[in-house]
């Protein structure tokens, strides 16, 4: 089997990245890329794109399979069924600190030809043009290595390769904030 053949690692790292976010205690995030094939709540959708909290307690039914990501969840008290294909799953990221993965978009068929080879794999994708419209504002996608296959979401902050700015190899800590409590009588 050569590496055309495989099949994509997507599914694999979506499902890695969930369940990191779950033993951690943080709300799992993803972000997707809606077309006709997407079954979401239309009127949630912004710019082609919508983000779904798919924890434990916000789904129903969850299935993280290697095609589709399916489950039932309620928006605005009405239950819906959401079937999302894992080809669209532009991010998925943790809630409360924006760690996670985000992954190249799909180039539309209207875009150019894709040949028979690169149908198969990854080499028909591109990598996405701005960050989940629901994501922390402090974090973008940004390609990481020769293809921009590989996704990572870092700082806006953080000087790019490209300008020629000092490597920063340790991100930022978000501020530790302990919440206040107000007794009332």
């Amino acid at each position: 089997m050569n590496a055309l053949d495989a099949t994509s690692t997507r599914p694999y790292l979506i499902r890695a990245l969930y369940d990191w976010c779950t033993d951690n205690g943080f709300t799992p995030y993803v972000a997707v890329s809606v077309d006709d094939t997407v079954q979401v709540p239309r009127e949630y959708v912004k710019n082609n794109e919508i983000v779904l909290n798919i924890s434990f307690d916000a789904t129903s039914s969850l299935k993280l399979g290697n095609d589709f990501i399916e489950f039932k969840a309620r928006f605005a008290g009405s239950a819906r069924e959401i079937m999302v294909p894992i080809s669209h799953v532009i991010a998925i990221y943790a809630r409360e600190n924006g760690q996670g993965m985000a992954f190249p978009m799909v180039v539309p068929a209207a875009a150019g030809p894709v040949s028979g080879a690169e149908a198969g794999s990854d080499a028909g994708l591109t990598a996405p043009a701005a960050a989940p419209a629901s994501a922390p504002a402090q974090h973008s996608p940004v390609a990481d290595g020769p293809e921009g296959k590989i996704m990572q979401l870092v700082p806006d902050s953080a000087p790019d390769a490209q300008d020629g700015g000092p490597d920063n190899p340790e991100p930022p800590k978000p501020p530790r904030a302990r919440p206040s409590l107000k007794r009332v009588k």
